[in-house]
């Protein structure tokens, strides 16, 4: 995974979501990961203008839509 990938997939989502749960942003991007097209998530925070990343990780078959549907990730 190319180390740009966390900050290319933050700058360019256009879905983003609060996560009831953590409290945590997440952002949602389909990139190319491992020779196919993938939506990956990353979790960060923002603090005084400061983004700092938590986690990235390919989304599951889904496992996006169970967390919109149950209420942990709120639309932004």
């Amino acid at each position: 995974m190319d180390s740009s990938l966390p900050g290319y997939i933050v700058e360019k989502a256009k879905e983003r979501f609060e996560d009831k749960q953590t409290g945590y942003f997440i952002a949602v991007k389909r990139v190319p990961i491992h020779g196919e097209q993938r939506e990956v998530m990353v979790a960060y925070k923002e603090k005084a203008g400061v983004t700092t990343l938590v986690t990235i990780h390919p989304l599951k078959e889904g496992q996006k839509d169970n967390r919109i549907r149950t209420g942990r990730w709120q639309r932004l």
